[in-house]
């Protein structure tokens, strides 16, 4: 009777230890950085601190993946529209091209709100720093290769989850890990 009792209690314990991780596992820690927004200001990675976001790379001229890509991240901003702490952070991979003026036509372009979504481009060492050290999705390296996934960071500046931005159900699972990683901040 007395090792049921245990049992259970352990059960117990160990799935609440369970629940507060979530499903959601740690790719790694989004080292600070500086970086020029779509508004031509420096950029902070202080200003994400605390909050949700998701990050993907892009280019502006790019005629494959990343208008549909954006259009995604759209969907996301338009999902989150009423959570203020979730943001949206779009690295160039091309920052020769991309300057913060081209960066803030294409957001208007594609209806990003300045409050919630920030392009961002500046050296090129930090843009590869970012894109192959941190996120080891890729090169800044001038090819203007680059991964389609998107990545989920939570509030302490942990990738929990990458999104091939392919996969038919990817905006409702993004979103679904967003909500997760908020219910995990209550």
């Amino acid at each position: 009777m007395k090792f049921a009792v245990f049992a259970a209690a352990l059960i117990f314990l160990l799935s609440g230890c369970a629940s507060r991780k979530g499903s959601l596992d740690d790719f790694g820690v989004v080292p600070q950085f500086t970086l020029t927004a779509q508004d031509g200001q420096p950029f902070s990675s202080r200003t994400l601190a605390g909050k949700i976001w998701v990050a993907d790379f892009i280019y502006t001229t790019c005629p494959g993946p990343c208008p549909r890509m954006t259009s995604q991240l759209r969907e996301v901003q338009d999902a989150v529209a009423k959570i203020p702490d979730v943001k949206l952070v779009s690295f160039t991979v091309d920052p020769a091209r991309d300057t913060p003026q081209v960066l803030a036509e294409y957001a208007k372009v594609h209806g990003a709100s300045a409050e919630r979504w920030y392009f961002l481009t500046g050296s090129q060492s930090t843009l590869q720093m970012l894109d192959r050290d941190a996120f080891k999705l890729g090169n800044v390296d001038g090819t203007l290769e680059h991964s389609t996934r998107f990545a989920l960071v939570d509030g302490q500046g942990h990738i929990r989850g990458y999104y091939d931005s392919s996969e038919p159900d990817v905006i409702p699972r993004l979103i679904s890990g967003v909500h997760e990683l908020l219910r995990l901040r209550s």
